[in-house]
């Protein structure tokens, strides 16, 4: 029988500790690599990205945060960064868990709204779990002599041009569920912009504006006080946050739905038992009576949704928002 040199025996003394050498060293790193990837998630503190410290998506984070930190036996820090930066970067963050990002609205529609958006929505984050969603809710000055959408749409028609609403930043949900009801119901108001809700909601109060579409935390305490009306929310559904007012659908204007959506995300290509497991610990903190009234109590629902959930609440605002925005032209300020 013949009999086959190993490839050993064909080299030189050094050739042959060299080979060796460098298989050890290999096996030394399969088994480290090994034991890296074994280490349970999380083993260091976990970070969420977020905007301005006091607004809705910061909010959303701190109720979280200390949940989330107790089911993960990790510090989970909410980290304040603004918003474009904020967003850019959880996209450019390594994909293992532990660069997380609440985001809204404009991380899907800001790339309509202006030139050379850094990120794609759908490409560059992996989604987590659909966390709030919220109305905004058709209001009105008193002096308006409209109550119903029905009659709303009526008197803009009769006096074409003339009724105006007023609106904070361009591109947000307030601007944009006052331009998506004009184009459904073939009407025309005339916009005031304000820099931000708050001077948007002062100009309704006060009379300077007539019509305003204001998130429910900043509407329905001027309801409740009579100071505005509240004629219809937005979502498809009736809302608890806005009680015994209609939806904008059912009181004359049907298919018509606008909501805020406010979802947690992960950079993309983060493993999928990563985003499983964190979506399960967020489903449970978001389903525990103090988290819900909490968010309830800040103007929004606790959604508790999975990722595919996520991916389809913002598909459909991207098929609405984004058509509104290129239609009219619409451009971040």
């Amino acid at each position: 029988m013949e009999v086959i040199p190993s490839p050993l025996h064909s080299m030189t003394r050094g050739n042959q500790m060299a080979m060796i050498i460098r298989v050890l060293q290999l096996s030394i790193l399969a088994l480290y690599v090994t034991a890296t990837q074994a280490q349970p998630y999380p083993s260091k503190p976990v970070r969420i990205v977020t905007q301005v410290t006091g607004g809705s998506l910061d909010l959303a984070a701190r109720f979280i945060a200390p949940k989330l930190s107790e089911r993960l036996g990790q510090q989970v820090i909410v980290d304040n960064r603004g918003g474009v930066t904020s967003m850019e970067q959880v996209a450019r963050a390594p994909a293992d868990g532990y660069t997380l990002l609440i985001a809204s609205g404009s991380l899907w529609t800001l790339q309509y709204m202006r030139d050379n958006v850094a990120w794609d929505a759908l490409r560059d984050y992996a989604p987590v779990a659909l966390l709030m969603t919220s109305p905004n809710i058709l209001v009105s000055h008193p002096s308006l002599p409209a109550r119903s959408v029905k009659a709303l749409i009526a008197l803009a028609r009769a006096r074409p041009g003339e009724l105006n609403y007023s609106s904070g930043q361009s591109g947000a949900s307030a601007h944009l569920a006052g331009e998506l009801f004009q184009s459904m119901a073939g009407i025309k108001f005339q916009r005031i912009a304000y820099k931000g809700q708050g001077p948007a909601m002062l100009a309704l109060i006060t009379g300077e504006a007539q019509l305003s579409f204001p998130n429910a935390a900043s509407a329905t305490p001027f309801i409740k006080a009579g100071r505005i009306i509240g004629l219809a929310v937005t979502t498809a559904q009736p809302s608890a946050l806005a009680p015994g007012i209609p939806t904008v659908a059912e009181s004359g204007l049907p298919g018509y739905e606008m909501k805020a959506i406010v979802g947690l995300f992960a950079p993309a290509k983060t493993p999928p038992v990563i985003i499983e497991q964190l979506n399960q610990e967020i489903v449970r903190a978001l389903n525990t009576p103090e988290i819900k009234q909490r968010v309830f109590d800040s103007g929004s629902d606790a959604a508790a949704g999975a990722p595919a959930e996520l991916t389809a609440a913002i598909k459909s605002d991207m098929a609405t928002t984004g058509k509104l925005i290129k239609e009219l032209g619409i451009r971040a300020e």
